[in-house]
């Protein structure tokens, strides 16, 4: 998979995805992930990639002319299956979501900043805006972030333990995993569900969809 972050600062990006699971899947060659800078695509002496809202009101807005520049590179080189602009009024992010993503050969994310992006870049572009909650961040970096890290966990090589990414919560519809246990025994007077000691991996299964589906 190749991902391309179109970023006002690109350089929140470059630390997370140094590190961890994203380093590891890129190290294998599962996902190339590929930051452009918002101001090398703008004009002037300024490199201006932002101004003031038409109509009045306060905060300043992307402009359409560096992010639509961008793009135009970028699917002139390459078939995109999803261009995606983080949004705070976008639909809400989901493992579904997430399933299909991981499936997609090419990504773009824009990431939103200050008051806004330009709604003809949406137009234009088809993007789909996605938010990650009914809250509002200084920019779309730690959404495009949060997206980036679920869609890649779930692709074929990005974790060690492929089982792991397949047993997550709301992976099955809207169900949450059971709670988990590790050793010791007994932990400040806690203790460990008797059922999960006792090496009976039916029971133990059964146990564990009980419990998700309550949740």
């Amino acid at each position: 998979m190749r991902v391309d972050i179109i970023s006002a600062v690109p350089e929140i990006l470059e630390s997370p995805i140094n590190y961890s699971i994203i380093k590891r899947a890129r190290e294998k060659g599962v996902v190339a992930i590929h930051l452009h800078n918002l101001h090398d695509y703008a004009e002037g002496k300024y490199r201006q990639i932002d101004d003031k809202p038409y109509g009045g009101g306060s905060g300043m807005v992307l402009k359409p002319e560096p992010i639509y520049r961008c793009i135009k590179k970028l699917t002139a080189e390459r078939d995109y299956n999803e261009i995606i602009l983080t949004s705070a009024k976008g639909e809400i992010f989901s493992q579904n979501d997430a399933k299909i993503f991981s499936l997609y050969n090419n990504i773009i994310i824009i990431c939103g900043h200050y008051k806004g992006v330009d709604q003809r870049v949406v137009e234009l572009t088809k993007a789909r805006e996605i938010s990650i909650g009914k809250y509002v961040l200084s920019g779309g970096e730690l959404p495009a972030l949060i997206i980036l890290d679920a869609i890649i966990r779930l692709i074929p090589g990005a974790i060690g333990d492929g089982e792991s990414a397949l047993t997550d919560s709301f992976i099955e519809g809207n169900n949450i995993e059971a709670p988990i246990y590790t050793r010791p025994k007994i932990f400040e007077g806690l203790k460990v569900p008797e059922i999960l000691l006792k090496g009976d991996h039916t029971k133990i299964k059964n146990w564990k969809e009980q419990i998700s589906s309550k949740s």
